[in-house]
């Protein structure tokens, strides 16, 4: 401290007698003509208990235009120091606040002098024990260039008192040159998440770093306990064990693939963020790695890098939105070519062979006729289900409605399905059953559509049964649940029930998604047009697979029993 000072002020006196000590602090305030003061809480209670009244008649000179007021720099900490703040406040002096960042010594100045104490005045208790004075101008106007420096970047004393009485935290900016601080703080933050943490870092060894201060682990509490936590990190093998640990650990917990940056940054809460330079990508440890750090609760910082961090998201959101966009219509180019390729090799295989006779009985080539018959139909199907999708996508597939009969629909469907077993060589293994209590359900749709729903579920479940029996049930019931304004709307139930192997696991949650199949024919389209069939008429569509030890699956729609007149708009 005396070196620093010693720097400083070559050309001072020292006085160690307290008394010495209070009356020039007396002298000082009473010949001044302008007062700056910066002085910790202790400073000012040690004013307070010996000359408090002189303040007073300063400030009354003030008042009458005499004097230039008195300006005090201090940090108030709790209420006891706002308590004593206030006082000095009451009889006018200009009061700030200064967060944490007093010089390490207090002092105070005149237009003609100034003086400075070597030791922290800490306690209630404890008095100054030594004091430097200088009357060098020079010394004078350095103070005085950082009093006014200090002062620009305070906040006034009011606010922060109020802050302190309704429990409010005040705002706050600092930077850090001490990089074992800003580590301290990274941990006391992610100590403190609550609601929300988004976390920015910029390379994929700086995930490693902050895991070794114990950030994951905190992170992963935080969402445990239900806190919204996103991280944007390039990622690669060496972060890959940390990421499966929060994978495992927190679920819930988001992480996006970002790109190399040249800074970092965390935002707790929506109310304090952090942000630090990279400075050595390839260090070890975090404090290693960081250069100048930022830290600050302004509310409209916050707010702007929360907005920048929202910007970072949707763009690696919309960047694996097209991934995967651009991945599944390559899968689907390659599937479609080699479904599509299927059924037209045999027409015109088959096209070519019977061009080729020169004569004969049409029933000597019924075989071959048959398989191109069933190839087109094949190919038709192919198309109209590709079709379909189009109109889903562009939202023009329109319902052709009328009323119906429900039960009349399903028993064509399952006549339709018997030409597929025998065309599977399975008529003789598999049978379709119809099960229902109701002798009829009529119903207002498009009853084209929803054959073609019942027609999907019956095809799925004989390619995948080879034997035994296809279960078909219709039954009203009851929708509690429903969305309109009944709270108890009439619906239709039906199911189909196969035999054959379930559902596999890994489809289970896509089910009625574009391309999701594991089958080696077909395009996966079915089911996902299916359910976008049932939602347009105002229904639900799931699948699970068969309970009490029983094989295969069962899936069902339901269909509300609504009026000629009611509108049903087509959502995609």
């Amino acid at each position: 401290m005396k070196q620093y000072l010693g720097s400083v002020l070559k050309e001072i006196k020292v006085l160690k007698n307290i008394d010495e000590i209070l009356r020039k602090g007396k002298d000082l305030l009473a010949s001044s003509y302008e007062f700056l003061v910066c002085s910790r809480v202790s400073g000012l209670r040690l004013v307070y208990n010996n000359y408090f009244e002189l303040y007073g008649k300063i400030m009354n000179k003030y008042k009458q235009g005499e004097h230039k007021g008195i300006k005090l720099l201090t940090n108030i900490a709790d209420k006891d120091a706002a308590d004593l703040v206030k006082k000095f406040l009451n009889i006018g002096v200009q009061i700030r606040h200064v967060n944490n960042n007093l010089p390490p010594i207090d002092f105070a100045l005149s237009d003609k002098e100034i003086i400075a104490t070597t030791e922290k005045t800490q306690g209630s208790e404890e008095i100054i024990k030594t004091l430097l004075v200088s009357n060098e101008q020079a010394y004078i106007g350095h103070f005085s260039f950082i009093f006014n420096e200090m002062w620009r970047d305070a906040i006034d004393a009011r606010e922060r008192i109020l802050s302190i009485e309704q429990g409010i935290e005040p705002e706050f900016f600092e930077v850090i040159n001490d990089r074992e601080n800003a580590n301290q703080i990274l941990v006391d933050l992610a100590k403190a998440v609550k609601k929300e943490a988004l976390f920015f870092l910029p390379t994929d060894k700086a995930i490693i770093r902050v895991d070794r201060l114990g950030i994951v682990d905190y992170l992963i509490k935080a969402s445990q306990n239900a806190a919204i936590i996103k991280i944007i990190c390039p990622l690669s093998e060496e972060n890959s064990g940390i990421v499966k640990k929060i994978s495992e650990h927190a679920p819930n917990i988001n992480i996006l693939n970002g790109k190399v940056s040249s800074h970092g940054m965390f935002i707790v809460d929506n109310e304090k963020f952090f942000r630090a330079e990279l400075m050595e990508p390839l260090a070890e440890t975090f404090s290693e790695a960081i250069g100048l750090s930022v830290y600050s609760n302004s509310r409209r910082s916050v707010e702007s890098f929360k907005s920048f961090f929202d910007l970072l998201w949707n763009e690696r959101i919309l960047n694996e939105e097209l991934k995967n966009t651009e991945t599944m219509q390559q899968e689907f180019i390659s599937i479609a070519a080699h479904e599509l390729r299927n059924p037209i090799q045999p027409i015109l295989g088959f096209s070519a062979i019977l061009r080729s006779k020169a004569e004969g009985d049409i029933k000597d080539y019924r075989e071959l006729l048959d398989i191109i018959y069933r190839s087109a139909k094949r190919l038709q199907q192919l198309t109209e289900d590709i079709l379909d999708v189009a109109r889903i996508e562009s939202q023009t597939l329109h319902l052709n409605k009328s009323q119906f009969n429900l039960k009349e629909v399903i028993l064509n469907a399952i006549a339709d399905s018997k030409t597929q077993l025998k065309s599977e060589g399975k008529d003789n293994k598999v049978k379709l059953d119809f099960i229902s209590k109701e002798e009829d359900n009529f119903l207002y749709g498009d009853p084209g559509r929803i054959t073609q729903v019942i027609s999907n579920f019956l095809s799925n479940a004989i390619k995948f049964t080879d034997e035994g029996v296809i279960t078909v049930r219709m039954k009203r019931y009851e929708d509690n649940n429903s969305a309109t304004n009944n709270n108890n709307q009439r619906a239709v139930m039906v199911s189909v029930q196969d035999i054959g192997k379930g559902i596999d696991p890994t489809v289970k949650d896509r089910l009625f998604e574009k391309f999701s199949t594991k089958s080696e024919k077909g395009l996966g389209l079915g089911l996902y047009i299916s359910r976008k069939i049932i939602e347009a008429h105002g229904g639900k569509i799931w699948a699970e697979n068969n309970d009490c030890g029983k094989k295969g699956a069962t899936f069902y729609f339901t269909l509300p029993v609504i009026n000629r007149q009611q509108n049903v708009k087509v959502v995609d």
